[in-house]
């Protein structure tokens, strides 16, 4: 972890991301599923979410403990250098029909797509959700619902 501002501020950019990688891997593929991929994601999303988690308005040790000798100049520089990397491939297992069927109702009927695209392939802000490890997502919706995430009152208010 980045322990001081000094040493954030001297390190290049792929110093900085390579910490990234040990969560959330070598090749974009995390080794835990409860961790969110962040290769190819959105640029705008990632900024978000880091600038989140050095405000407080996102909580998580880790994280928190990184960004925090971070200015904003190297979080918007890991956003981008993070988005232009290719989406990894999971090869999680797929769904079953009747769970895919259940989990398309549910989701249109939560407005999912309004926000995430048809696909759920995001745009800018919003993130991708296709692909994504689903225990991350679980957890995500978890958090949401029971307040324990709440750094974006639309989620909150849906779930």
């Amino acid at each position: 972890m980045i322990g001081s501002s000094s040493g954030a501020v001297s390190q290049s950019l792929e110093e900085k991301a390579q910490l990234c990688s040990a969560c959330h891997g070598e090749n974009g593929v995390p080794q835990d599923p409860a961790t969110p991929v962040i290769w190819g994601q959105h640029e705008g999303y990632l900024y978000i979410e880091l600038r989140d988690y050095k405000r407080g308005n996102r909580k998580n040790e880790q994280m928190s403990a990184i960004v925090e000798g971070l200015e904003r100049d190297d979080l918007l520089a890991l956003a981008a250098y993070f988005a232009k990397k290719p989406w990894p491939n999971l090869s999680q297992p797929r769904a079953g029909s009747d769970d895919t069927t259940h989990a398309e109702r549910v989701a249109g009927s939560a407005q999912c797509p309004q926000c995430h695209l048809n696909g759920y392939l995001g745009d800018s802000t919003q993130p991708r959700l296709a692909g994504q490890n689903h225990d991350y997502l679980l957890k995500t919706m978890q958090d949401f619902r029971s307040g324990a995430r709440a750094n974006n009152d639309w989620m909150t208010a849906l779930l």
